[in-house]
C-alpha cells in the first residue's frame, strides 16, 4: 500500500504542499514586523504582490488566446480572455482591502517607498504589451477575414468572431474597472491636487484611466448609435 504520508517531491520545505507551491519562499517577501514602520505594511504589501500575480496569469492567458488567434481557434482564445477578465476582476475586488488603510496611516508608509509608483508595477507593463499584441492579432484576422465590425454587430449572429470581439472588450472593460478603482483608491488616501510617489500629479492618472486598448472595438459602438434607428437624434427626442 503506497504511503501517503512519505513527501516525495525534492526542494525546500517540510512537505510536499510548501515545496510544490514554495510557500516559504512566498511568505517570506513581505517586510518582517521587525522591519516595518506601521503594522498595515503587510496589508499594503500583500494587497499589490497579490496583483502582480493576478496580473501574471492573466496576461498568460492573454497570451495564449493571441497565438490561439493566430492559429483560427476563436473559441479557445474567447474561453483564456475570459480567464484574463476574470483575474482582473479578482484585482479589482481586492482593493477593497486598501478602505482599512488609513489617510494618515499611509503617511507613515509612505516614507519607506522610495519613489516607487504603480506606473513600476511589471503587471501592468505585461498587460499593456500584451494588449497590443492580441488587439494587432485580431485586426489581422477580421482584415484577412473580411469582416466588417459593424455589420458583425448588425447581423445578430452568435459568430466566433462575435464572440471574440466581446471577450475582447469584456478584457479591456475590465482593467479599465481596476484602473478607475485604482485611482479613486488612491485619491480616498492621498487626495487630490497631490504628488504621487514618482513625482506625478494623482489627477494625471484621472486622464489615464480613458484609455482603450481595443479602439477601434469602441468606435463601432459609436458608429452604431450614429447609424441605428434613432440616429443621431438629441437625447429625448423620440420623433
Amino acid at each position: 500500500m503506497k504511503d501517503y504520508s512519505e513527501q516525495i517531491l525534492s526542494g525546500e520545505g517540510e512537505n510536499d504542499y510548501t515545496r510544490y507551491m514554495r510557500t516559504d519562499a512566498l511568505l517570506s517577501l513581505q517586510r518582517l514586523p521587525e522591519e516595518s514602520v506601521h503594522r498595515d505594511e503587510l496589508l499594503f504589501q500583500v494587497v499589490h504582490q497579490s496583483t502582480e500575480l493576478w496580473l501574471k496569469l492573466a496576461c498568460s492567458e492573454v497570451a495564449e488566446a493571441t497565438a490561439r488567434i493566430e492559429s483560427g481557434e476563436l473559441d479557445t482564445a474567447t474561453r483564456l480572455l475570459g480567464r484574463a477578465a476574470l483575474g482582473a476582476q479578482l484585482v479589482t475586488q481586492q482593493l477593497e482591502m486598501m478602505r482599512h488603510l488609513s489617510p494618515w496611516d499611509f503617511q507613515t508608509i509612505r516614507t519607506v517607498l522610495g519613489h516607487g509608483s504603480g506606473a513600476d508595477s511589471p503587471g501592468w507593463r505585461s498587460v499593456r504589451a500584451s494588449n497590443r499584441l492580441v488587439g494587432a492579432a485580431f485586426l489581422k484576422l477580421v482584415a484577412d477575414r473580411g469582416v466588417d465590425l459593424a455589420e458583425l454587430y448588425r447581423s445578430g449572429e452568435d459568430t466566433a468572431e462575435f464572440r471574440l470581439a466581446e471577450a475582447m472588450i469584456e478584457w479591456d472593460e475590465r482593467i479599465s474597472i481596476w484602473r478607475v478603482q485604482h485611482f479613486k483608491m488612491t485619491t480616498r488616501i492621498i487626495g487630490h491636487e497631490v504628488v504621487g510617489t514618482q513625482g506625478t500629479p494623482v489627477d494625471v492618472l484621472a486622464k489615464l484611466i480613458s484609455h482603450k486598448h481595443f479602439p477601434e472595438l469602441w468606435a463601432v459602438r459609436t458608429e452604431l448609435t450614429e447609424t441605428g434607428p434613432m440616429g443621431e437624434r438629441p437625447v429625448g427626442d423620440r420623433s
